[in-house]
């Protein structure tokens, strides 16, 4: 028997060499299943709590001595349906606190920093995109906040207009419980696919990545954006939306 399939399917050598013993011994004590089995003795009982732990062993008191047998094999399937239902719920924890984790990265980033306060100094960061981005060329957006103040949607639509005359592709997810009329709005734009974050995440800030520059706007209290020129932390944002992207749906 290939004993790899079991150890992918999350036990160790030891658990594997343990259950395969009990499958061929049935009900019976330690000593037999070390002699079977190959493993150190002084590592049995530890071996013999983890397969009951994954419900995989269970035992008996038989004349005041515990006895242990293997449980059916289609209860590896069981565990393994519990081990992929505990990381998935896993993945949906630490999902949630990936961008925080991204934004301690960039504030602490060795690379160039600049700050902005007020969101004409957001603008104005923004902006920086048109002197290094040409006809083509993209940038992608993490994040966006699902409430905005009418000014910021107003700047936002007048933007789109200037970047699609450049011919600059946009890829952009907002956060949700954004309004149906704003994601209609963004789509409406030349180069521009707006879509909702695939699960209930809300980012801390809103992300913007592009070449070598990722800008990090925060909205409140106030309005500060952060534009930092470093490749490694723009890689590291990118990715993380290309994660998120790949399960979004288009709007429609």
């Amino acid at each position: 028997m290939d004993m790899s399939i079991l150890k992918d399917a999350g036990l160790t050598e030891g658990e594997v060499k343990v259950y395969l013993s009990l499958l061929d011994l049935g009900l019976t004590t330690t000593g037999p299943i070390v002699d079977k089995s190959g493993v150190a003795r002084c590592i049995i009982y530890q071996l013999l709590e983890k397969l009951i732990q994954k419900g995989l062993v269970s035992y008996i008191f038989k004349n005041q001595t515990k006895q242990y047998q293997a449980a059916e094999p289609t209860k590896i399937l069981e565990y393994i349906d519990r081990r992929e239902s505990a990381l998935k719920l896993n993945r949906t924890k630490v999902e949630k606190i990936v961008p925080e984790l991204l934004l301690k990265q960039a504030m602490n980033s060795k690379g160039e920093a600049t700050i902005y306060v007020g969101f004409k100094g957001a603008q104005t960061a923004h902006e920086h995109q048109y002197l290094k981005l040409k006809k083509g060329d993209g940038y992608c957006i993490l994040g966006v906040p699902a409430e905005q103040p009418e000014t910021h949607h107003l700047y936002w639509q007048r933007d789109h207009v200037r970047r699609a005359k450049v011919g600059i592709n946009c890829r952009m997810l907002f956060n949700q419980g954004t309004a149906i009329a704003v994601l209609k709005n963004r789509n409406s734009y030349k180069f521009c696919d707006a879509r909702l974050m695939p699960s209930d995440i809300v980012t801390p800030a809103l992300f913007m990545t592009y070449k070598d520059t990722t800008l990090i706007l925060i909205q409140n209290p106030t309005v500060i954006a952060i534009e930092i020129v470093n490749q490694g932390i723009t890689d590291s944002f990118q990715a993380y939306f290309e994660e998120f992207w790949k399960r979004s749906k288009p709007f429609t």
